[in-house]
């Protein structure tokens, strides 16, 4: 069955274009729509597999859409949320993996033209992943590189946590680092121990890792 999508953007030729893209991808827009009062209702008539929305809607274009559709995933738990952005906003980042939930993804708008990354990105957080875009996870991870246990981590620890927020499993790790498999485990036990995150559920261990780090950015500066 196709994955059946709620888009919500105010720019006609995006949501337009979006629209017609998922289609030939074999994705089903159930809805396409331009504000959070739309958004929200569609998200609770159709119930459907993921959400695609911007951050600014209408009618004050701050964060309406990313609002509208955490209030959703609170009467819908777990309900997979791809957020997209113009610029890089750390708090909508931080808030979004707040419920350690997964199935969550923040990318910048530019992506949307990268089909391939676009899609790819899309399936991961349908199907319960995590997918941070890369200038996110790069500049919270220079501001943050001393505070809150991310300073105790190796440069090869860091490089390993950084691809890992991104969303790339272990296999893709190794490939991208040119190391094995087995040693992107060590290292993430490594990880896992610096932060100070116990024994659990390894998928919940990485979204702590992630958010380990997203906590612990200054906001104000």
């Amino acid at each position: 069955m196709p994955v059946r999508i709620v888009l919500a953007e105010d720019q006609y030729l995006l949501r337009d274009g979006m629209t017609h893209l998922l289609g030939a991808r074999g994705f089903t827009v159930v809805a396409a729509v331009d504000n959070p009062t739309d958004l929200m209702e569609a998200l609770l008539a159709e119930r459907p597999d993921l959400a695609i929305v911007d951050v600014r809607l209408p009618p004050t274009f701050t964060d309406e859409g990313v609002s509208a559709a955490m209030a959703a995933r609170k009467r819908l738990p777990g309900l997979p949320i791809l957020v997209l952005s113009q610029h890089v906003q750390q708090v909508y980042a931080r808030d979004l993996l707040a419920d350690g939930q997964g199935a969550i993804g923040y990318l910048l708008k530019d992506r949307v033209l990268n089909s391939s990354q676009f899609i790819d990105a899309l399936k991961v957080v349908a199907a319960g992943g995590t997918v941070m875009d890369p200038e996110v996870v790069g500049k919270l991870m220079i501001r943050n590189s001393a505070r809150h246990g991310i300073g105790s981590l190796t440069e090869r620890e860091t490089d390993v946590l950084r691809l890992m927020a991104e969303g790339s499993s272990n296999a893709n790790i190794a490939q991208r680092l040119g190391i094995s498999e087995g040693a992107i485990g060590k290292h993430t036990a490594s990880i896992f121990g610096k932060l100070d995150l116990p024994p659990s559920d390894e998928t919940n261990r990485r979204v702590l890792a992630v958010l380990a780090y997203l906590n612990s950015a200054d906001l104000d500066n």
